[in-house]
């Protein structure tokens, strides 16, 4: 199977893709989609969109994972970024694939086995785990290969479970 993790934003979607064949990962690959300061929202939401797009028809994933959205201190950017997270959800049912949701505790526990590890443990398991030379840049970049690594450990649990013994 193959995974694209998106890590949400307007500024910086990070997204991660990964195969997954119930064992072990192979050729990963990621990046980040960028919009410029100072345009409208709703163009910056156009460029995600489209950019989008045109990466799922290159890499043509059988499943996406999306972080879900949490308040911290910030409505004004939780808004914006919840914006983006529709757009990117937009494009997935467009484009025809199932987009799993993952609270970050969810990812943490995936990726390194504990619900509040630091990013930092995250980001470094996720390099282990993937056999990258080096961490991923930018840390939306790392964000989105441990979502895209949370969702095939996901899947992959759901399919042993549901084959008879």
């Amino acid at each position: 199977m193959t995974v694209l993790g998106l890590d949400p934003g307007v500024a910086t979607v990070g997204w991660g893709f990964v195969h997954y064949d119930g064992y072990r990962f192979s050729k990963p690959q990621y990046g980040a989609l960028i919009t410029p300061p100072k345009i409208p929202l709703e163009r910056r939401l156009e460029m995600i969109y489209d950019e989008l797009t045109k990466l799922i028809a290159e890499l043509k994933p059988d499943y996406a994972s999306i972080e879900e959205l949490f308040f911290s201190k910030n409505i004004t950017t939780g808004i914006a970024v919840a914006h983006a997270r529709g757009v990117i959800m937009l494009a997935c049912q467009k484009a025809g694939i199932p987009c799993y949701e993952f609270k970050p505790p969810q990812v943490k526990m995936a990726v390194v086995g504990y619900g509040n590890a630091e990013k930092k443990q995250v980001m470094q398991m996720t390099k282990m785990l993937l056999n990258l030379k080096e961490m991923p840049r930018p840390d939306d970049a790392a964000d989105g290969l441990a979502l895209a690594v949370c969702c095939a450990h996901s899947l992959g649990m759901a399919s042993l479970r549901a084959k008879p013994q």
